[in-house]
């Protein structure tokens, strides 16, 4: 068990380190994120009541279409100079490499996060501190990194691939979206944990869920 923790480390580390180097995927979805949220906070009037309605779903859309394209670029990088095929080469499980490009893929995300909800917050006239939002906001992200690495993988062998990922990826990671919106809309209105848990424990379900068949299936998928 410890010496798959360390190969797991191992890839992330590696992720990381190229990130930081490149920093390719963070800035390329922190601009697109951020130009989202502007557009959107100019076409909605944050001072009508209606902002509170509307504003988790301007949140996940900037969230999802920017975690599309960290998808996209993540296994991309991979497959420039045949670094995939190497990765593959490795005497570790696939199961490895699965959960170390999950974490790659979910630290990244949660940057994002940490570095667009404050801009979000403050543009909506939201406050600021909002603890039960950071944990929407870990779940949904958890369960949408466990599906996306996996149709990451299946994708980046298609010539489409930067059409592909969205068309495989966005049905199946519905149900943890939605959730992400209902749970985030009582949050930002400052209603009890009671109108939040049922959709707290709709994405918990979905993250397993979607850990466990990932895990099982990406030996597969990678062979592709």
């Amino acid at each position: 068990m410890n010496r798959a923790f360390t190969k797991i480390l191992a890839i992330f580390w590696k992720d990381l380190l190229n990130e930081f180097r490149t920093k390719e995927i963070i800035v390329s979805v922190l601009v697109f994120v951020l130009l989202v949220l502007v557009i959107f906070n100019f076409a909605f009037d944050t001072g009508t009541g209606a902002s509170d309605t509307v504003a988790s779903g301007i949140l996940w859309v900037a969230l999802t279409f920017g975690g599309v394209i960290g998808l996209n670029r993540t296994f991309a990088i991979e497959k420039e100079n045949s670094r995939l095929e190497g990765l593959m080469l490795c005497p570790v499980d696939r199961s490895v490499i699965y959960w170390g490009k999950l974490a790659g893929i979910f630290t990244f995300m949660l940057v994002i996060a940490v570095v667009i909800t404050p801009v979000f917050l403050a543009l909506f006239n939201l406050p600021i501190f909002l603890p039960r939002l950071a944990l929407i906001i870990i779940l949904a992200l958890l369960g949408f990194s466990a599906v996306g690495t996996l149709f990451s993988a299946l994708a980046v062998n298609t010539r489409s691939r930067d059409i592909m990922l969205p068309v495989l990826l966005l049905p199946v990671v519905v149900p943890v979206i939605v959730s992400a919106v209902k749970a985030t809309g009582p949050v930002l209105a400052g209603m009890p944990w009671g109108e939040i848990s049922t959709w707290l424990q709709i994405m918990v379900a979905f993250d397993i869920i979607y850990l466990v068949i990932a895990t099982l299936v990406f030996e597969y998928v990678i062979e592709e």
